[in-house]
């Protein structure tokens, strides 16, 4: 048997084999992830995404919290954000920004084991700010960094 017959078969082979898998349903995320919080990231207002994460509480402003992100972004379509504390217990992180169609941009359930950091790219649709809940020993911290977007990179 030449090599080329036998790399051609051991690829239809695989091929095979990942068909069936996918057709069996055994390659789909949602068996592998967490309960992915729906209702919060389809939310079109901010009260809604907020009470669908945190409850009906409200955030106290905390200085332990820091957002990191740019002063002015040239692309509203990625603008990196970087959400730390240094706050007992953190439970989870959440990233909104307010202006967007959904406001809710990033949540995250953290162990008492990871450190209390997040970072990402999200998008932003126009200047707003970025607000970060952080649920620490059962009660709720907020903090916000105000990010210009403008069009075309010119800074203006």
């Amino acid at each position: 048997m030449d090599t080329t017959r036998r790399i051609i078969l051991k690829a239809s082979m695989a091929a095979s084999t990942l068909a069936v898998a996918a057709g069996a349903n055994l390659l789909t995320p949602t068996t592998v992830f967490a309960a992915w919080p729906a209702k919060a990231f389809e939310a079109k207002k901010m009260d809604v995404a907020m009470n669908v994460i945190t409850g009906k509480a409200r955030p106290t402003t905390s200085a332990d919290i820091t957002v990191d992100a740019p002063d002015i972004a040239e692309n509203g379509a990625v603008v990196s954000v970087k959400v730390t504390t240094t706050l007992p217990k953190v439970e989870s992180m959440s990233v909104y920004v307010p202006v967007n169609a959904f406001p809710l941009s990033a949540s995250y359930i953290l162990s008492s084991q990871m450190e209390a950091s997040i970072s990402g790219r999200i998008k932003m649709a126009k200047t707003a700010d970025i607000i970060a809940i952080v649920k620490s020993n059962g009660k709720l911290y907020t903090a916000k960094k105000a990010v210009k977007v403008t069009l075309g990179g010119c800074g203006g």
